[in-house]
């Protein structure tokens, strides 16, 4: 079972970065062009929002049934992935989370148009560079002073 969550959160992840880029590039366009804010422009910025907040669902659905009750907090500065896995990327992504959920909830109380977008493009902009730091890229690292990889 966890196996079968664990590949869809990380499949469900290029969705996500797809949605907020494209997010991100709807929301400078319209920043800048100063066009009316649309009901498109707006299912487009809830849908992205919808579906970060799916996507950490299923990472701590996944966190529980692999790791959840198994994780020693006396030893986590033995193991550098438990410590990134329990500690940063979940933190993180929480965090990313909340500032792009706070955006969208603060861009609908904004009447005027292009700070309606400008509030949408920082957050959203935020919330991509946390989780871009925090996803556990498939690359080597050794050249940082870790070994194995993420």
């Amino acid at each position: 079972m966890w196996k079968y969550i664990n590949h869809a959160h990380s499949g469900f992840r290029w969705i996500v970065l797809f949605l907020l880029i494209f997010s991100i590039l709807n929301a400078f366009k319209g920043w800048k062009s100063e066009k009316n804010y649309t009901v498109k422009d707006k299912k487009l910025h809830l849908f992205t929002m919808i579906s970060v907040h799916i996507q950490v669902l299923i990472g701590f659905v996944s966190y529980y049934l692999n790791w959840g009750g198994k994780v020693n907090f006396s030893t986590m500065g033995e193991s550098s992935t438990i410590r990134f896995f329990t500690v940063e990327h979940s933190t993180m992504m929480l965090i990313a989370l909340i500032i792009i959920t706070i955006g969208f909830s603060k861009s609908k109380k904004i009447i005027e148009t292009p700070l309606k977008f400008k509030k949408i493009f920082i957050t959203y902009l935020i919330g991509l560079i946390i989780i871009l730091s925090a996803i556990p890229w498939p690359v080597p690292i050794r050249n940082l002073g870790v070994t194995g990889w993420f």
